[in-house]
């Protein structure tokens, strides 16, 4: 019997002659790779437009190479200094000849900038000593031809600098985006008052986004359930009207808002027509955070009322009928059967809403002034005005950090699964 069923004779075959096993585990093999190649653009996409430029803003929020790799001979004149005084002769003699090699290479520019991120005035402490080093290296007199050139290089606190700088890797910049610094012995101090601006930055960035967040399911709970009780032709209609924000640019959305809220505006010179306020009591509403929540709202709405109006629509009016006639009044039917089913919509709407309202930068630029911008608007002036990379990749990273632990805690409050578009 044994013998009989381990004859290579009894083993099922295919009409060519393939065994049975072998030509399913190749056609298993061709479906994966089939499965593989169609999913692989998504992934190459995914991977050079999100995961890729990810990496590299973390990396950069670290990076710390510019004066490791410009000044080799000074970080390496540094390392044996205790840090008491001014450093040896060598120090000196090594940053005149780094900085010739520097400005030979025209890379001298990138060190001033670095140090002028933690010194105010050391770009032109640097470059302008860069633009007399020939002279000291042939005196020969290195110590006091650098001072001489600039009494800076005559501070321990720039030598400090340049030694905690000598590291390729930093923390200063998630510091500095906590409104933190090091001090020149390298103790981690609070900034002065009138630099602490990314805290409170980060908190209104909250605070706005999650109020208008609220803002949009208010506003836009009523309108979905119009469009999914009404009759269709009706409910098509304002579907329309929803959707027109999409089919206009946003810089024209928002102008029109500055056109409607500034102080000679439509909304101000309709409330002095009809007597509420006086020519001379015109609310400001524009350039500021009132601007920005309105034009924002406006803007977000149509992000809250799609997938409120697709979970709505999946709703049987039956459940309504019935919990009327079994006793309920319209409100208690609507609070305790229709809503606790609109609970997916909410969830999804306020998710799309909460994260596109904490990276949005164009609409606070133009509306928000001083008391109205969020902490996009930094990010994108770090990488855009200041070319400060590393700033601006370490405020991103912390703004990318609470969206993630805020996206947890609703995981584990209310649950992702049960969040659905329709």
């Amino acid at each position: 019997m044994a013998e009989a069923a381990s004859d290579p004779r009894d083993v099922m075959r295919t009409a060519d002659g393939t065994p049975l096993k072998v030509s399913i585990a190749r056609a298993l093999r061709r479906n994966r790779l089939m499965a593989l190649g169609l999913i692989a653009p998504l992934f190459l996409f995914i991977l050079f437009s999100f995961l890729i430029p990810i990496v590299d803003m973390s990396l950069r929020s670290i990076d710390n190479s510019v004066v490791p790799d410009n000044l080799p001979r000074t970080v390496e004149a540094l390392a044996d200094w205790d840090g008491e005084n001014l450093p040896p002769e060598s120090a000196f003699a090594a940053l005149a000849e780094d900085l010739r090699d520097g400005r030979e290479s025209r890379e001298i520019g990138k060190v001033a900038t670095r140090l002028n991120y933690e010194i105010s005035g050391m770009r032109g402490t640097v470059m302008g000593t860069s633009r007399r080093v020939d002279r000291i290296i042939e005196s020969g007199a290195f110590k006091e031809g650098l001072i001489d050139a600039n009494e800076d290089w005559g501070k321990p606190e720039t030598w400090l600098l340049l030694k905690r700088l000598s590291s390729p890797y930093t923390f200063g910049y998630y510091l500095n985006s906590l409104d933190l610094r090091f001090d020149p012995q390298g103790a981690v101090e609070a900034q002065p008052e009138f630099r602490r601006i990314y805290v409170d930055l980060f908190i209104r960035t909250l605070w706005m986004s999650l109020l208008i967040t609220g803002l949009t399911i208010l506003l836009g709970y009523p309108i979905a359930h119009l469009m999914a009780t009404m009759p269709l032709r009706y409910s098509n209609l304002l579907m329309i009207l929803v959707l027109l924000p999409f089919w206009t640019s946003l810089l024209v959305r928002t102008t029109a808002w500055i056109v409607m809220l500034q102080s000679e505006g439509v909304v101000n010179s309709v409330l002095v027509w009809i007597g509420i306020l006086s020519d001379d009591g015109r609310l400001e509403l524009i350039h500021n955070k009132v601007g920005t929540i309105v034009a924002m709202t406006h803007i977000l709405l149509p992000f809250m009322v799609l997938p409120l109006y697709s979970v709505m629509k999946t709703i049987p009016p039956s459940y309504m009928r019935a919990a009327r006639s079994l006793g309920a009044n319209q409100f208690t039917a609507f609070v305790r059967i229709y809503m606790p089913q609109t609970v997916a919509g909410i969830g999804a709407g306020s998710i799309l809403v909460f994260i596109l309202a904490i990276g949005y930068y164009i609409t606070p630029a133009l509306v928000g002034g001083t008391s109205g911008t969020l902490i996009s608007n930094q990010i994108a002036y770090h990488m855009q005005s200041s070319l400060n990379w590393g700033l601006a990749a370490a405020l991103g990273v912390i703004l990318l950090g609470l969206v993630i632990g805020l996206y947890f805690t609703y995981n584990r409050l209310v649950g992702v699964d049960k969040m659905k578009l329709g």
